[in-house]
């Protein structure tokens, strides 16, 4: 009988422990047809976010939410489409495939509908970012058929942006200066993290010391976050605050690490892989906030995390037989410490059952000696 209150009591804290941790993970529940999966790319202030759905074909439909209502935005006139980006007004930044099977970088709004971006002179373009001023950013082909990264303008042409001496390049983020990230070929024909403004043009960021990297976003400040390869080849996240690439990935300690977002308050997101390592074949969701580096095992957390809003939300997916678009809190509870072994919930819960059964264990006894001292 002691045995099975003792065991209640344990089981009791480790519900309460899982379910205090993982209250911060909020799926937005889109009834999904089918095997359909979803996965939310950006969130604004307001708690729009644009998300793309998977049906059960493996086909990718744009979407807008907010509020519990899903309002899927359609094509060009083709089959699929993706959306990736919103801004403060609600505005999403996507790609649609049209009619002749060519892709179109589009914006839209609910008062507008879809709006095509244009062209670099090719036959397809692709949307990634858009600020708060309308001016959105992606990749478009050129008439010689290579990718260049564009910048269009309200009531401009399509500006491309060029290359750093290689043959393509790619634009993923812009803030609300107008400044722009992405990716691009040098002169060696390796692919390096890029920076560009209308002043200085397209700046090389440079690697953490091996042969390639990648900017995936950009905040108000200028700073750029994305992944770099080392030296030994593996993988880092970095974070470029206008000076110099801080190596997010040595602070995490282990595996393969890549940022996929910042907001305006310098807080990052991304993701680890530590395959090979000796916590197994896992990933990690992790956070940089305020100098300390906050790691989340991707069961307890988000599985893909794609931004961080300025309101300190982060949205991607979790996974459960399948990608589920979801956000979390940038400052919940660590499951795991900067070293990625130590789980949090469990070193607060022992010391608590401890101090429980030792209570209990010294009522059995003065109950054991009561009775037999009769």
């Amino acid at each position: 009988m002691h045995q099975l209150f003792c065991t209640r009591v344990l089981f009791t804290f480790l519900a309460i422990a899982v379910i205090d941790a993982s209250a911060e993970v909020r799926p937005l529940k889109i009834e999904e047809v089918g095997r359909g999966e979803s996965i939310a790319y950006d969130m604004n202030a307001a708690g729009q976010v644009a998300v793309v759905l998977k049906d059960a074909n493996g086909g990718h439909h744009a979407a807008y939410w907010e509020n519990g209502q899903l309002i899927r935005l359609g094509t060009l006139g083709g089959i699929e489409s993706e959306s990736k980006g919103i801004n403060d007004h609600g505005e999403i930044i996507g790609s649609a495939q049209k009619a002749n099977g060519s892709w179109a970088a589009f914006v839209y709004s609910r008062a507008k509908g879809m709006r095509e971006l244009g062209t670099l002179g090719g036959f397809s373009t692709n949307g990634t970012g858009l600020n708060n001023r309308g001016e959105a950013v992606g990749f478009a082909d050129t008439p010689d058929g290579q990718w260049h990264a564009f910048l269009s303008q309200p009531g401009k042409a399509m500006q491309d942006l060029g290359t750093l001496g290689g043959k393509i390049s790619y634009a993923s983020g812009i803030n609300n200066h107008g400044q722009v990230v992405g990716t691009a070929m040098d002169r060696g024909g390796f692919r390096h993290a890029f920076f560009y403004d209308a002043k200085r043009g397209m700046i090389d960021l440079g690697t953490l010391g091996g042969r390639f990297s990648s900017a995936a976003a950009i905040n108000d400040d200028g700073w750029v976050v994305g992944t770099s390869e080392m030296k030994d080849r593996s993988w880092h996240a970095f974070l470029f605050d206008g000076k110099e690439m801080k190596d997010l990935g040595a602070i995490i300690g282990h595996g393969d690490s890549y940022a996929t977002g910042i907001n305006n308050a310098g807080h990052v997101v991304g993701t680890v892989k530590l395959a090979g390592e000796r916590l197994g074949d896992r990933r990690l969701a992790f956070v940089w906030r305020d100098q300390k580096m906050n790691l989340h095992p991707s069961g307890k957390a988000l599985y893909v995390t794609n931004a961080i809003n300025n309101q300190g939300q982060v949205v991607g997916a979790n996974y459960d037989r399948g990608f589920h678009a979801a956000t979390m809190s940038s400052n919940m509870t660590p499951f795991v410490d900067h070293d990625g072994e130590k789980i949090l919930s469990f070193n607060l819960l022992m010391p608590l059952l401890a101090g429980t059964l030792v209570l209990f264990r010294k009522r059995w006894k003065g109950l054991l000696f009561n009775r037999y001292s009769v």
